[in-house]
This record gives structure tokens, C-alpha cells and sequence, in this order.
């Protein structure tokens, strides 16, 4: 299975997340923001960046672009709950292989990161 970088500010859905995840039998690596998913990504390898758009510190647009560059064949899969943000994301459809809206369903946020990983995979 997968080792998904999951980088969300709002704690209980951080763990939600990772727990649905986890479920799957992906190993997770939780960050509270996009500073600290940076650190995580520049010391450790992983399948899968999932981050929130919007994050204290470094936001999850800044935190993709770092990633692009620092791991390039990593996919990207975004999450959010304004639909400002996801236009933001626009210029990073080139690396980002979708945007998940919040809310999301459990089913929902698994099949997008089963999606991602065979995006990545083909």
C-alpha cells in the first residue's frame, strides 16, 4: 500500500482522514500545515501529497509547487471548502491530479486517493 503526506490544519478531520486511510492499509504521515508537511516531505519519501488548500503558515498551493519541485513524480491531490480556493488551484492542474470539495464522505475522500495512486502508477 501507499505512504500518503497528509497535511490538513483542522485537527479531528486531519485523523478522520488518516484513519479512513489507514483503513486501506496506507501508512499516513499527519501535518498540521503546509510548513510542516514541507519538512516532512524534504526528510521522508512518500506515494501521495494530500493537502488542504487553505493552511496557516504555508498554504496548500505554496506547499504543492515546493512539492512539484522537490519530488516531481509524486501526485498531488488537493482538498477544499471554498470554491475561491479551488480556482487558485487552476495553474496547478499540471501537477495536481484533482481537487477534492469539502465536505466529503468517507468513501469519497478514499476513492480519490485510490484514483490519484493509479494516476500516479500509469
Amino acid at each position: 500500500m501507499a505512504r500518503i503526506l497528509i497535511a490538513e490544519d483542522e485537527d479531528s478531520l486531519r485523523r478522520f482522514v488518516a484513519r479512513a486511510l489507514e483503513m486501506d492499509g496506507h501508512q499516513t504521515v499527519q501535518a498540521g500545515d503546509g510548513a510542516e508537511a514541507l519538512e516532512h516531505l524534504q526528510a521522508e519519501a512518500f506515494d501521495l501529497l494530500l493537502s488542504d488548500i487553505r493552511m496557516p503558515i504555508m498554504d496548500g498551493i505554496e506547499l504543492a509547487g515546493e512539492s512539484a519541485e522537490l519530488v516531481p513524480e509524486m501526485p498531488i491531490l488537493l482538498m477544499t471548502g471554498f470554491a475561491e480556493q479551488r480556482e487558485r488551484a487552476e495553474h496547478l492542474m499540471r501537477i495536481v491530479v484533482d481537487v477534492v470539495d469539502k465536505p466529503f464522505t468517507l468513501p469519497q475522500i478514499r476513492q480519490a486517493v485510490a484514483d490519484a495512486l493509479v494516476a500516479q502508477a500509469a
